[in-house]
């Protein structure tokens, strides 16, 4: 069966300029490509037909060529496509891979048909993941800050090939699965490439694997690292360790570990923010006469005035005695709330001596 003109296949005039017979194609691709029209026979052989016709109108040399003798430029021993082992370019519609010249600019081409740009470029040395730990703190390490050591489970760079995954002194070789290129396409042309499972998207491979790693360049196991918690840390804080999380494959990168802060709570002590909160009580003649106390706070006990004739539920400010301002800049405060006590088990004496006092002072504080 004779062969029908290329121009006429691709529905694009003689003159027709490289863009038009580019876009021309790209249409007929998405229509008729195999992986669309899948177990469609006649498909295959319209997309087989442009693609040819493609090859040899992309290309000035073929085109002039074409222009000037037809198909009869291609004829078998002309050393072009009609010709043992041309014709189609050694195209492979099992793997989409092209084995000979001429299709030189399709994997970009259906790339743009699929908005794929860069799909099928090498992945690369594979970054390692974040890793996150928490971890338990007390109330006075989190307002003043501490030095830990943390055991945490991760993937580290192999010791023995440092991360390259190859035998110390081993050659390198090209990936003899993705050819060198680091990409594999799967399932046909229209599919996105990705990256070779055997040499990780680099393309290349150590003839000798690594005995320590099998050839990761990574390996497992619990690693004790070194931690610095900043003062003023609360619950659910994070604290960023660059570089000491999952160790990257085939010498990529390594995440970063974020430390969560769980703080315990304190005896008497009770935190908003960066300031903190306690109750104190009072005995009626503290309160009434005025004296000093001394307050619980995170550096321990310190000593407070209180004037006379304080009242219950008075609140005081000890200035600097809260929780350091976790980026700097100052601290907190703490505030004293006094609470007076009523005596308890009072004797005859102390109660007719109340009892005097009442008489003395007959102040109603509910009017």
């Amino acid at each position: 069966m004779s062969k029908r003109d290329y121009y006429e296949v691709l529905g694009v005039r003689r003159g027709a300029s490289d863009q038009e017979i580019k876009r021309a194609y790209r249409k007929l691709a998405r229509k008729h490509h195999p992986d669309v029209n899948p177990s469609d026979a006649g498909a295959e052989a319209k997309f087989k037909e442009a693609s040819e016709a493609y090859e040899v109108l992309s290309s000035p040399e073929k085109r002039r060529r074409y222009d000037q003798l037809g198909h009869e430029a291609f004829a078998p021993g002309a050393g072009a496509p009609g010709s043992p082992g041309a014709g189609f370019g050694g195209f492979d519609f099992r793997t989409g891979d092209f084995r000979t010249g001429g299709f030189t600019d399709l994997g970009d081409l259906f790339s743009d048909l699929l908005g794929r740009h860069g799909a099928g470029a090498p992945a690369g040395p594979a970054h390692g993941e974040d890793l996150h730990y928490t971890l338990e703190i007390g109330f006075e390490d989190a307002v003043r800050g501490v030095s830990t050591e943390i055991s945490v489970q991760k993937h580290s760079r192999c010791a023995s090939c440092r991360g390259t995954g190859g035998r110390p002194g081993s050659s390198l070789d090209t990936c003899a699965d993705c050819g060198g290129s680091g990409r594999r396409r799967a399932g046909g042309l229209l599919r996105p490439a990705q990256a070779c499972p055997r040499c990780q998207g680099s393309g290349k491979i150590h003839r000798e694997a690594c005995a320590s790693c099998g050839g990761r360049g990574v390996t497992f196991g619990t690693e004790r690292i070194s931690v610095k918690i900043p003062p003023g840390v609360d619950n659910g804080s994070r604290i960023r360790l660059p570089g000491m999380g999952d160790q990257g494959r085939q010498g990529g990168g390594a995440g970063d570990l974020y430390i969560i802060t769980r703080v315990r709570p304190h005896a008497v002590l009770e935190r908003k923010g960066d300031n903190l909160y306690v109750e104190v009580p009072l005995t009626i003649t503290e309160a009434a006469l005025g004296a000093r106390i001394d307050v619980p706070t995170v550096d321990g006990a310190t000593s407070m005035r209180i004037p006379p004739e304080t009242s219950s539920g008075q609140v005081f400010r000890l200035r600097g005695k809260g929780v350091p301002h976790l980026k700097g800049g100052g601290m907190g405060d703490q505030y004293v709330t006094v609470k007076i006590a009523a005596p308890r088990n009072l004797d005859a004496r102390s109660q007719e001596l109340l009892r005097e006092f009442a008489r003395l002072n007959p102040t109603d504080p509910r009017r």
